[in-house]
């Protein structure tokens, strides 16, 4: 109860949340990393089974600045916790994990671990490649974790891996470029603001020069791994905080998916956001902002705030590794606005290590060695290490005690705002069947993605869209399937 009742302070009475997901974090430098403390480890170790040797693999992005420096080091400590066990990682970027992980998958030899976001779950269960470790998981290793993000690993009666991080996907802000423009950012932070409101807002920072816009109001990357995250985030905050109502009918035929990809167009149009923004990746998204080319930008999360103090700190230090021409930036968490009227629904991403098995049934002993390397990667001092990296906050006690002596600068108004979201922070949905689930990815990477692509191109009307969707999403469930206005 200790756990059920410290989370619910927090979090739990509004969720069921950090911070971020995919995150897509930026290389950085570090080696101080490690296995799970004694607590957040002994769990394991306790129902080692045999000692015979076993290799675990695992398919790895760079989950937060300093992660992927660190590998070597959680490989070492793993086997020295388990000597009879290796732990081999395989290093992924973001932009090439679903494409390495797809290929294992269909070849029927995927890792044993990948690093995926929760919402992904079902595409790779529908296709029998996920392992449920409901009855691997110790109890000792349940009782770890904050119940709300461990419902995110959970599809029906199965649970599929641990959580790394909760966080939330928002925006970010110049506080300069805020406070020029006239924006109460600390209000906003705190009472949120709806879409006319930030239309307006975002119109104020832009900056021209004749003809040409020195500085948007509003980007947002929109291209490459980050092409779904744009409208998949704004919807949540449009009455559809899941794609599936509670009565499982297709939510994205509702008028307030029209409404809000009339707004994705507006911002284009009003001059506030750049024509081109269907050729911004994450990495242009982040050099526009340090560079000044931006006052707000999205998705933000918790992490680039710290990415920003270190490139502030390599530009006072006349450091050659900052960003080319970039300026200081103190970064400001923004929620994302509201609406047609509908209440802020906060974009919570909950990514991990999530269990995959082979063509082959696993032997029972290589299952329960998988479920330790995931819990080593998802507690104890590896997830405090990495989740002071992010920015993040801890959902395990191991890591909360690991975490005990680590500095941090975080802003503490960005802390609040971060807290303030995730108490509306969309609730997991493990009761959307896996067919139900897949068939929603299916319609999102054959159609609302490539149909936004050519939206943000200003190739199609929002309506044009709107009616692709609709008629997709009746092909695939029916008449009685959608909502339907």
């Amino acid at each position: 109860m200790k756990r059920k009742t410290r989370f619910a302070a927090a979090v739990l009475a509004l969720l069921l949340s950090l911070g971020l997901l995919s995150a897509c974090g930026s290389g950085g430098g570090g080696s101080d990393s490690g296995g799970s403390t004694g607590e957040g480890a002994s769990s394991g170790s306790e129902n080692s089974g045999s000692d015979a040797k076993d290799t675990i693999t695992a398919l790895l992005p760079p989950v937060s600045p300093k992660y992927q420096e660190n590998f070597k080091q959680m490989e070492a400590d793993f086997n020295k916790l388990y000597p009879n066990l290796t732990l081999k990682i395989e290093p992924a970027s973001w932009e090439d994990i679903t494409q390495k992980l797809d290929t294992q998958v269909n070849a029927g030899s995927p890792p044993d671990l990948a690093f995926i976001g929760s919402d992904g779950i079902s595409k790779y269960a529908q296709m029998g490649m996920l392992l449920d470790i409901k009855d691997l998981a110790t109890p000792e290793m349940i009782e770890d974790f904050d119940p709300a993000p461990l419902e995110y690993m959970k599809k029906g009666d199965g649970l599929y891996g641990f959580p790394a991080y909760m966080e939330v996907h928002a925006l970010g802000g110049n506080k300069q470029f805020l406070e020029e423009a006239g924006i109460d950012w600390k209000k906003v932070q705190q009472e949120g603001w709806t879409y006319e409101e930030f239309r307006e807002a975002i119109k104020k920072g832009v900056v021209k020069n004749g003809n040409e816009t020195t500085r948007y109001g509003f980007v947002f990357a929109t291209a490459g791994v980050a092409s779904k995250d744009y409208l998949g985030i704004l919807v949540k905050s449009a009455g559809m905080p899941s794609p599936f109502t509670e009565d499982l009918k297709y939510a994205y035929t509702n008028k307030n998916f029209l409404e809000v990809l009339k707004a994705i167009r507006q911002m284009i149009d009003d001059g506030s956001m750049p024509k081109e923004l269907s050729s911004v990746d994450a990495g242009k998204r982040w050099n526009m902002f340090l560079t000044g080319q931006t006052m707000i930008t999205g998705k933000g999360l918790a992490v680039f705030e710290n990415s920003a103090n270190q490139n502030n700190a390599k530009i006072e230090a006349g450091d050659g590794s900052a960003v080319k021409d970039s300026i200081k930036v103190d970064y400001i968490v923004l929620p994302v606005p509201s609406f047609a009227g509908q209440p802020a629904v906060a974009h919570a991403v909950v990514d991990g290590y999530v269990a995959f098995r082979g063509k082959k049934e696993p032997s029972e002993e290589h299952k329960a060695n998988v479920v330790k390397a995931a819990y080593f990667l998802a507690s104890g001092q590896v997830a405090a290490t990495t989740n002071n990296d992010l920015f993040a906050a801890h959902i395990t006690d191991s890591a909360r005690k690991a975490a005990e002596n680590m500095e941090t600068n975080r802003n503490p108004d960005n802390v609040a705002a971060v807290e303030n979201m995730l108490k509306t922070a969309a609730p997991a949905r493990p009761d959307i069947p896996v067919e139900l689930g897949a068939q929603a990815i299916k319609i999102e990477n054959e159609v609302i993605i490539p149909k936004l692509q050519a939206l943000l191109a200003n190739e199609i009307t929002p309506e044009e869209m709107y009616e692709a969707v609709k008629k997709a999403a009746i092909d695939t469930f029916g008449e009685d399937g959608v909502v339907k206005e």
